[in-house]
C-alpha cells in the first residue's frame, strides 16, 4: 500500500533526490550553495544531502552557470547521472550553448552511442517583485530544442514522481520548479510518474483547459467556479511538456469541442502556440469555438507589484477566457 501524507514541494523534490541517490551511487547534485555548510542552496531545497552522501556527490561550485552546465555534461557523459541546479531559470540563458549545442545533440551526432543522462533543475515564477531577469518562464525555448525533455510539475506528488524519472531518464531534462508551489502543502504519494503523461486534474464535458505549474492551481479554481453555474470544465495538467501528451490533449478537446490553453510564460510563441496549432490540425471541423490561449503579457516581468500582477495570468483573467469559450 503506498503511503499518502501532506507534504510541501520543496520537501517532495528534497525527497525525491535523497531516494535517487540512495538507490544509485552514480546521482549525483551540483550547484552554487547546494551543499550543508551553505545551507542546501537559497531555498534550501538540497539541505541535509551532503551531510548523508558527502561533499563528493552533493558539490557546492562556483557562481559559474557554464562551469556547473559543462561539469555535469562531462559527468553524464562519464556515466553519472548528476543533477544540476542553476538557481534561476533566466540564468540558464548562461549557459544555453551548452545545452542546446552539447547536452541536447549528443546522442545524435555520435549515432545513438552517447547519452547525456541529466537533469537541470530550476526555479522561476512572478510573485516575488525579483524583477524581469529573475521571474521568466523559458520552457519554449528548451520545448523547441530536439534532444531536450522540459518537465514542469505543479504539486507535490508528482514534483517527486517526475524527478525520478527524469534522473532514470537518458536524455537532458530541463525540471522547472515554480517558487510559490515550493511552500504550498499538498498530499502526497512517493511514487515515479513517467515522463511523457499528462494529468486529468477535473474531468469536465464543455471546455478543456490544458497548462501546468503554477497555472494548475488558477484553472481549477476557475473550473470549480464555473460548475456552480452549471458548466463542466475540464483540467489536464500536462506535467511534461516536451514531449506533451497529445493523445489526452486531443482526446479531451475531442470530447468537449472548446480548448484553452494556460501558460505564466509570455503568449507570443509560447508553447500555447504550438498545441493549439496541433488542435487545429486534428480537430478541424468538431471543435465549437476557436482555441483560446492565455499567457504573460509580452514584455519583461515588471519589479512594480501592481504591473507584475497584470502581467501574469490570473484566475480572473482564465475565467474571462473560459466564459467568452463557451457563451
Amino acid at each position: 500500500m503506498t503511503e499518502t501524507t501532506k507534504i510541501t514541494m520543496l520537501e517532495a523534490i528534497n525527497r525525491a533526490l535523497h531516494d535517487a541517490m540512495e538507490a544509485d551511487p552514480k546521482v549525483l547534485a551540483l550547484g552554487e550553495e547546494v551543499a550543508d555548510p551553505e545551507e542546501g542552496g537559497v531555498m534550501g531545497v538540497t539541505k541535509g544531502l551532503s551531510t548523508k552522501f558527502g561533499a563528493e556527490r552533493v558539490v557546492s561550485t562556483p557562481i559559474s552557470e557554464q562551469a556547473i552546465i559543462g561539469s555535469a555534461i562531462g559527468a553524464a557523459i562519464g556515466g553519472y547521472r548528476p543533477v544540476a541546479e542553476i538557481m534561476l531559470m533566466n540564468f540558464v540563458a548562461v549557459a544555453m550553448d551548452m545545452l542546446t549545442n552539447h547536452a541536447a545533440k549528443l546522442r545524435f551526432m555520435s549515432g545513438g552511442q552517447t547519452a547525456v543522462p541529466m537533469v537541470v533543475r530550476t526555479m522561476t515564477g512572478s510573485g516575488f517583485s525579483t524583477g524581469g531577469q529573475h521571474s521568466d518562464y523559458l520552457e519554449a525555448w528548451f520545448a523547441h530544442t530536439p534532444g531536450m525533455k522540459v518537465v514542469a510539475p505543479s504539486n507535490p506528488t508528482d514534483a517527486y514522481g517526475l524527478l525520478r524519472a527524469a534522473i532514470e531518464d537518458d536524455d537532458p531534462v530541463l525540471f522547472i520548479e515554480n517558487i510559490q508551489l515550493y511552500f504550498m502543502p499538498a498530499d502526497f504519494t512517493a511514487e515515479k510518474i513517467p515522463l511523457g503523461k499528462a494529468r486529468i486534474a477535473r474531468e469536465g464535458s464543455d471546455l478543456t483547459i490544458i497548462t501546468h505549474s503554477l497555472m494548475v492551481n488558477h484553472a481549477m479554481a476557475v473550473a470549480d467556479q464555473m460548475a456552480k453555474d452549471g458548466t463542466e470544465a475540464e483540467v489536464i495538467d500536462l506535467r511534461t511538456i516536451s514531449p506533451w501528451d497529445r493523445e489526452t490533449v486531443l482526446a479531451s478537446v475531442k470530447k468537449t469541442g472548446r480548448a484553452l490553453i494556460v501558460h505564466e510564460a509570455v503568449k507570443e510563441f509560447g508553447i500555447g502556440a504550438e498545441i493549439a496549432s496541433v488542435i487545429n490540425e486534428e480537430l478541424f471541423g468538431q471543435l465549437k469555438a476557436p482555441v483560446k490561449r492565455v499567457g504573460g503579457a509580452f514584455c519583461a516581468v515588471p519589479y512594480c507589484k501592481p504591473l507584475e500582477s497584470a502581467f501574469a495570468p490570473s484566475a480572473d483573467s482564465i475565467g474571462k477566457a473560459a466564459l467568452e469559450l463557451v457563451a
